[in-house]
């Protein structure tokens, strides 16, 4: 050998430097948006991705280190990923880019993750996924997407951010044991209240007309204006008896448990509608068997929830009302033609009424929908598992 001429080790310890050198370099001017492309090749052709405005879009993915972070092209392929990414998916990072980001979704996400990137606008969108790993466990994400500027070869790519929402289902799941539990306490404390006002009140009420009427028995027949103000008592006496069998039956309806849901909802429709003048049609079929006690109590209450919003705000004349059996479900609509409003609306936000009976159809397994719209009135949608 030659000692004037370099070892083959030292020329590829060499060729290694300068390659890395170049990598460095590429890394650099890729964080600053100095290159304008890079080129791929692959099994066919060779494919350019450009780097236009790549300064800014990789500075904010940088700057949500906390969450993954990701480029995607159109069809999916992750062109970048950040660590924090890496380690959600439990992969390497160069396991990672490159790899189409469908890997990680069951087939159903895949259509919502196309729709998505599809209407994503400017401001961007958002959907809740799960991812699926190598190691069989799963993973609840929520998905933002924001297109990124088109570049000069005319490839649209988009920014996605990928927030781990496991603490946030676990804190979702604590807050809603925690209003189950809650609505558990005070569905104990009406009846324990409803008991007591029918036990008691109402009886002392009755005994009390009871003596009114012996009172004006005692009285002189000469004597009409003392007996007619004895007779507006005994009728105020009445009235307030029954309005408190009212309040007692709205706190727990007996009825609810001897006779069924079907009954309970066609009495309280007819004394909302002779309180209120609001006219209600009840539309609904004899189930084949009752719904267990606990899902014919959510029924009661979201009715009763939905018939005071309509005579508090709706303005209302007419509510419809269906109680129906579909395939596995039983579903309930309350549709009012009232003046309605917008759910979209910037600051518009579910009051606790609303929030109450969703909480009461997911403490049943079911689930709760609101249609709403300025000047179309409002409807509401709840359902649950239909147990034989």
């Amino acid at each position: 050998m030659n000692p004037t001429q370099p070892s083959p080790e030292i020329d590829e310890l060499a060729t290694l430097r300068a390659r890395l050198t170049e990598a460095d370099e590429t890394l650099r001017a890729i964080g600053s948006g100095e290159v304008d492309a890079l080129v791929g090749t692959g099994e066919a052709n060779a494919q350019v991705f450009t780097l236009s405005s790549a300064g800014d879009a990789y500075r904010v993915l940088i700057e949500s280190m906390n969450e993954g972070a990701l480029t995607l092209t159109t069809d999916k392929t992750i062109l970048y990923a950040n660590a924090c990414f890496a380690k959600m998916v439990r992969r390497p990072l160069e396991q990672v880019i490159g790899v189409s980001f469908r890997e990680f979704l069951a087939a159903e996400d895949r259509e919502p993750l196309h729709a998505l990137l599809k209407s994503a606008g400017k401001d961007g969108s958002k959907v809740q996924l799960i991812l699926h790993l190598d190691d069989g466990s799963q993973l609840p994400v929520l998905i933002s997407v924001r297109p990124l500027a088109r570049n000069s070869s005319d490839i649209m790519t988009v920014g996605v951010v990928v927030t781990d929402m496991t603490e946030s289902r676990r804190n979702e799941e604590m807050l809603r044991g925690f209003s189950q539990r809650l609505v558990q306490g005070q569905e104990a404390e009406r009846e324990h209240v409803a008991t007591q006002l029918h036990d008691h009140i109402t009886q002392l009420l009755c005994a009390i007309v009871l003596r009114s009427t012996t009172l004006a028995e005692k009285l002189s027949p000469d004597d009409k204006a003392t007996k007619k103000e004895v007779g507006k008592l005994r009728e105020m006496l009445g009235d307030a008896a029954n309005e408190v069998t009212r309040i007692s039956r709205h706190l727990r309806p007996s009825v609810l448990d001897h006779l069924g849901l079907s009954a309970v909802l066609d009495m309280d429709c007819t004394e909302f509608q002779a309180r209120t003048g609001i006219r209600i049609e009840l539309h609904g079929e004899q189930l084949s068997t009752r719904l267990p006690a606990d899902a014919e109590l959510a029924f009661y209450r979201i009715l009763q929830e939905a018939l005071r919003n309509v005579g508090h705000h709706a303005r209302a004349k007419k509510v419809i009302i269906h109680l129906n059996q579909v395939g596995a479900f039983v579903e309930m609509s309350i549709q009012d033609d009232g003046i309605g409003f917008d759910p979209e609306k910037p600051g518009a936000k579910p009051g606790y009424g609303l929030h109450s009976m969703r909480e009461r159809a997911a403490a049943v397994g079911g689930s709760l929908s609101v249609e709403s719209s300025p000047g179309h009135g409002t409807a509401i949608h709840a359902k649950t598992p239909f147990v034989r």
